[in-house]
């Protein structure tokens, strides 16, 4: 192996700081041969804050320093990356300083594209709308549903994907258990405005969620998306994507899951296929086109849900591909389209999806998972942050 080989890592979230990790525990040598681009202050593990908007996590204990989680012997730089210029090998900054590489990992995550709604930078964290997917008004969320005292409560799903797609409607759930234990789900309406054609995409776990819906007495609709928050009026108007009927509903409380897109500096590089994802091989994780180019995570273009235990399944294969790249050796890792989502569906209760690129379910215990239940919940609320701090980030698993 060439001990000079520079290797830049674009993105400092779960992926690229999992896949620095583990590069250094397959290949020591490669120390202070790694660099992590990434502006940002904080690392958060916001699977946590689901939990939190139904009040039984704090928030910040979702959050941590980036300093603190960037491995030892990884140079971070704390600037954004603007451009990609994959010909000449150079990441080009903010700051227009470009950074030469050997190989490169972009893990540059989904951007919420609050502005896709109209009215919705406007109104979020008052007005009775709240969102689970900003650290800064999740707290809003559990005032909302702590103090809601009947009504209309709508829970959307957009027309994108989105990181979590199960988390749009956990929280409806949660909330939905929530009045019941405060005594107004009597006087309660509880509608899921989503755009996706079903509960769920793998035929087992929707099958039960279907009946949980069933249950919970939900007011499902589907192909149905959210395109404008009139706040002052405490309106949410919905587009149904197969007649593109308009339709104004009431709410007193609004939990939003916006839009998401791929980075702009993503979406309009040479690296993005024709939706704007990173175009990596689906199995290797090796750029379609450049082969010194690998891609994981939410701004990857592979057709399964963007969570973070796909990532989990995802960094050591890019670990292991780009480790053997560099010593010109065949590309031998294969991500089989695993991801996972704890589904809670109520306080103390879980089903745990787990599933393939096939849509076939890929399951880690040994019972039925489609089953809901407490030590799931357990699993999810205690375990799996301690898992993602001490062994995901570490490259330990």
């Amino acid at each position: 192996m060439n001990t000079n080989n520079e290797i830049v890592i674009v993105g400092g979230g779960s992926g690229g700081i999992s896949v620095a990790s583990r590069l250094l525990r397959i290949s020591p040598e490669l120390k202070n041969h790694i660099t992590i681009i990434d502006p940002a202050q904080f690392h958060y593990y916001q699977p946590l804050w689901t939990l939190v908007g139904a009040g039984v996590a704090r928030k910040e204990s979702s959050e941590r320093t980036m300093a603190s989680v960037i491995p030892e012997g990884v140079k971070w730089l704390q600037e954004k990356v603007v451009r990609f210029m994959p010909k000449e090998n150079l990441v080009k900054l903010g700051n227009n300083e470009t950074i030469p590489y050997d190989f490169l990992v972009v893990a540059g995550g989904i951007e919420i594209n609050w502005d896709g709604v109209k009215g919705l930078k406007e109104t979020i964290g008052k007005n009775g709308v709240c969102s689970n997917y900003s650290y800064e008004h999740v707290d809003y969320t559990w005032q909302l549903i702590r103090t809601f005292q009947g009504g209309n409560a709508v829970f959307t799903h957009p027309a994108t994907p989105v990181k979590c797609g199960g988390a749009p409607q956990k929280i409806m759930y949660l909330a939905e258990d929530s009045f019941n234990r405060t005594g107004v789900r009597d006087k309660s309406n509880v509608i899921f405005g989503s755009a996706n054609p079903a509960i769920f995409d793998v035929q087992k776990y929707r099958e039960a969620l279907e009946k949980v819906v069933e249950r919970k007495k939900i007011d499902a609709r589907f192909r149905t998306n959210l395109i404008e928050v009139r706040g002052e009026e405490k309106q949410a108007v919905f587009e149904n994507l197969d007649t593109h009927e308009k339709e104004v509903v009431s709410y007193d409380m609004l939990h939003v899951t916006p839009p998401m897109q791929s980075p702009e500096f993503i979406r309009e590089s040479p690296l993005a296929n024709e939706a704007g994802w990173v175009d990596v091989h689906k199995y290797t994780l090796q750029h379609n086109s450049y082969e010194n180019v690998f891609g994981l995570g939410d701004s990857s273009g592979l057709p399964t849900s963007k969570t973070g235990a796909a990532i989990r399944k995802q960094a050591p294969v890019v670990a292991k591909n780009l480790a053997a790249a560099l010593k010109q050796q065949p590309l031998a890792a294969i991500y089989n389209g695993y991801s996972s989502c704890p589904l809670v569906t109520g306080y103390n209760k879980l089903i745990l999806a787990e599933f393939d690129y096939d849509k076939n379910p890929d399951e880690s215990m040994p019972f039925n998972q489609a089953v809901e239940r407490r030590s799931m919940y357990v699993m999810k609320k205690d375990l799996l942050p301690v898992m993602y701090w001490d062994g995901m980030l570490k490259g330990t698993m």
